[in-house]
């Protein structure tokens, strides 16, 4: 039996590509193995957003190249990167043996078994607007048992001016909700207990098929589904976190009580530049209304430093906000300039001054969040146990810690837990990103 090994890079939405394409290959009749050295066919789904994305693509592609004096005998790379850079691949990377593009996904065990009839370089894409799963589409979960992704929407029409992703993925492009509902009902009755919504911007969900905003109709009817504990939604947007949305989020238990805003910039000329649709008094004064709603939440943000023509006074203006904001979690990452951007063409800050802008965020931050953290020294969460460290102590998150992305909750326990448990904790200690706690 050919085995197929898969490496996934870049962001959730990325890894829900991945598990399609294993489902995929899975039901074609191949073994899917999470081993490198022990794949026949290494498939790698890529991630171009930003250029340190991109360089750890042709890096990866390249290590895994080194499989193919081994036992591997073809390297497939697919994902964002091929979408973009498809001819520049197979002349650069002689390695690659096919490329597919973003909406081809579910074509992929028809190139391998073309490649093992004894074509090469084979190239596989499509003109379609864009390709969106259903609850059918062959599926096979890469994360722990405990939580796993929908992906809710494909692509994007925000058009913010730095950014490739509509250029790669297409117009915005929502799921059917009994579809989506229909999905989360077997993934809880697979033992699955939190349910992580994603999408380019999950805000405008079904704005194009109902011709209005449906995340709160959606977490409504999601919340009905038994054995579901946790609901979370990923990427909104500011501008379109209403009070209906809020509501919705206050009222429903299942809906975890996390806000990830990804606003940018705080600098109005700077926000104008960058295409994005909401202002910095917008931002404050959704900051202050989240704030206020809740007793206990989470805000995490991501902000961009170096946009093209960003003075230091803006800069300024953005550290300063950051200080008055207090985000719980926030992340950075450096203007990255991308062909067929508008921003590409405007005046571009050099690399070093990029660089200091960001380190300084992200001390800043450091700072912020150990202030926040101890905040929560004392209080007492109910947590999901993710399995043991190094150390042999206990990793788990509580509602307030996305997977992947947030710190950790280290626990201390005189019984044996198990991975996927839920238990309550104590806070005893806490650091710049991670608390420390014990079962109660």
């Amino acid at each position: 039996m050919v085995k197929v090994g898969f490496v996934s890079l870049g962001c959730n939405k990325n890894l829900v590509d991945s598990e399609i394409m294993m489902g995929a290959c899975k039901e074609a009749g191949f073994e899917i193995t999470p081993n490198a050295e022990d794949a026949d066919v290494i498939v790698i789904n890529t991630c171009g957003f930003i250029n340190d994305a991109k360089q750890e693509s042709i890096d990866t592609i390249l290590e895994m190249a080194d499989y193919k004096n081994k036992k591997c005998k073809f390297l497939i790379v697919t994902g964002c990167l091929s979408q973009r850079y498809k001819d520049e691949i197979l002349k650069e990377l002689p390695e690659v043996d096919a490329i597919l593009g973003v909406k081809e996904m579910l074509k992929l065990p028809d190139v391998i078994k073309k490649l093992y009839e004894g074509e090469s370089k084979l190239q596989v894409f499509d003109d379609k607007p864009t390709f969106i799963y259903t609850s059918s589409t062959p599926r096979l979960i890469a994360t722990p048992k405990f939580y796993a992704y929908i992906k809710i929407a494909e692509g994007c029409n925000n058009r913010c001016s730095y950014c490739s992703i509509p250029l790669i993925r297409g117009n915005y492009t929502s799921r059917y909700i009994d579809d989506i509902i229909q999905e989360a009902k077997r993934l809880s009755e697979d033992g699955y207990k939190e349910i992580v919504l994603t999408a380019q911007d999950t805000t405008k969900y079904g704005i194009d098929i109902y011709q209005k905003k449906m995340l709160a109709t959606l977490l409504q009817k999601l919340s009905e589904i038994d054995n579901i504990k946790w609901i979370r939604f990923l990427y909104s947007y500011p501008e379109d976190i209403d009070d209906e949305l809020l509501n919705i989020v206050k009222s429903l238990p299942k809906v975890v009580k996390y806000f990830d805003i990804p606003i940018q910039h705080i600098n109005n000329r700077i926000l104008k530049l960058m295409n994005r649709k909401t202002s910095s008094e917008g931002i404050k004064e959704l900051i202050q209304r989240i704030r206020s709603a809740f007793d206990e939440v989470v805000i995490r943000t991501t902000v961009m430093v170096g946009f093209p023509t960003e003075s230091e006074k803006e800069f300024e203006e953005l550290c300063g906000f950051v200080k008055w904001a207090k985000f719980d979690r926030l992340g950075a990452f450096m203007y990255s300039q991308e062909e067929g951007t508008f921003a590409a063409t405007l005046p571009q800050i050099d690399n070093e001054t990029k660089v200091k802008r960001y380190e300084r965020i992200l001390n800043l931050q450091r700072k912020i969040s150990l202030e926040r953290n101890r905040k929560r020294i004392g209080k007492k969460y109910e947590v999901v146990i993710e399995g043991r460290d190094k150390n042999n102590f206990y990793i788990a998150r509580s509602q307030f810690e996305a997977p992947e992305v947030d710190g950790k909750i280290i626990v201390f326990s005189k019984r044996k837990l198990l991975s996927g448990e839920f238990v309550n904790v104590k806070i005893l200690d806490a650091f710049e990103y991670d608390l420390v706690g014990e079962v109660i």
